[in-house]
This record gives C-alpha cells, structure tokens and sequence, in this order.
C-alpha cells in the first residue's frame, strides 16, 4: 500500500497581510507598502543609473506599477523581488529610450564639483579610511563602465543583498544563468581594476636613486 503525504501550503510572504489590504482598496496598507519598499526601489534604480533625478522617476513609476499589477503578486512569495524587477524593466526602458551617455556615470559631479551621488550600502567606516574610501570609488567608475547586464548582476547580489533565487525571479532567467553570469561578471570586475592599477603603477613616475 502506498502512503501518500500531503504538501503544506507555502506560507505567506511578510507582506501578504499589507498585499491583501491594499487589493481591496484600504489606503492605510497602500502607504504602509509604499512607505517600506519605495526607499529599496529608489536605491537600486539609482545604483543601476548613477543618475538621482532618472531614479527617482524610475522609483515612481515602478511604485505606480506595483500596486497596478498587486492583483497578480502570489502572496506565497517575497514582495522584493517582484518590485524589483519591475525596476529593473523600467531602468531598461529608459536605457533603450535615452541611451544614457557613459558621462552621466555612477561619479558625476555637480556644477560646484560636488558628487551628485554616493553609492548605496556604505560602511560607516569609510569617511575615516581615506585608502578605503578611494578603492569605493575605483569599485563603484569601474561598475559603472561595465555592461549593463553585469552591473545590475552586481548590483543585486553584492550590494541588494538578493539570494540567486531571488535574482533569477527578479531577472527572469535560470539560478544556473544568474551563476554563471554573476561569476563572469565579477571576474570582468577584478580584471578591470588590475588593469587600472597596472595603468596608475605605468603612469607613477619612480623616484630618483
């Protein structure tokens, strides 16, 4: 005779109250959804752009986006996730339709020379460790001049934190792709910055005997 067992349902995401609420129109759940995820959308529009005011419409609109597809989110599965790969649609599109020029880059500079961004994820250490912060900087021009599809593979792991599961989701693409694309996209990472070094070593002008 064979034993069958039942399968438990998968449990509700943290958010699946607040999702169900907001389906059915309650406004208090809609902000409290937008008031815990717009900041996460804004951060990871601006780490994939480097451009505050493209982010901020790109955050927006994909806020306005979220809560119009809610009724298709399965509440079974983390929101993250979901939102951020409407993000990352959005950030393509603007990509497509403006085609961001390499100088509006992850270390542009204001009209009084100052950086109109810091990067997301900073360690509070940082501003005290001159050497730390500029290998930040060297990390974060050599990002930003890498392909866009292994900037945002970066990006989403490294510094959003997201497991290859969730990657794969928000990508729409195999755990198998998210790991070989991530491991290609870190070794472009390391050659490019040996190959700055080796350019400043070249460039350093040795010191007299």
């Amino acid at each position: 005779m064979l034993l069958t067992r039942s399968l438990s349902p998968a449990p509700p995401s943290a958010d699946a109250e607040l999702v169900i609420r907001a389906r059915a129109g309650d406004a208090d759940a809609q902000e409290e959804l937008a008031r815990l995820h717009r900041r996460a959308a804004y951060f990871l529009a601006l780490q994939l752009l480097g451009n505050p005011e493209d982010a901020m419409d790109v955050s927006q609109d994909a806020m306005l986006r979220l809560f119009s597809t809610l009724h298709r989110f399965d509440v079974r599965r983390p929101l993250r996730p979901w939102l951020y790969q409407i993000v990352r649609n959005r950030v393509v599109d603007l990509i497509r339709r403006r085609r961001i020029r390499a100088h509006d880059s992850l270390d542009a500079v204001d009209d009084d020379g100052n950086r109109r961004f810091e990067p997301a994820d900073l360690s509070v250490d940082l501003d005290r460790d001159v050497d730390r912060a500029e290998l930040r900087r060297q990390i974060w021009r050599t990002l930003e001049a890498l392909p866009h599809k292994q900037r945002e593979i970066l990006v989403l792991r490294d510094y959003q934190d997201l497991s290859y599961a969730e990657i794969a989701e928000t990508l729409g693409i195999p755990i198998g792709t998210v790991m070989s694309r991530l491991h290609g996209a870190r070794k472009c990472l390391r050659d490019a910055l040996q190959e700055q070094d080796r350019r400043q070593e070249t460039a350093t002008p040795q010191a007299s005997p």
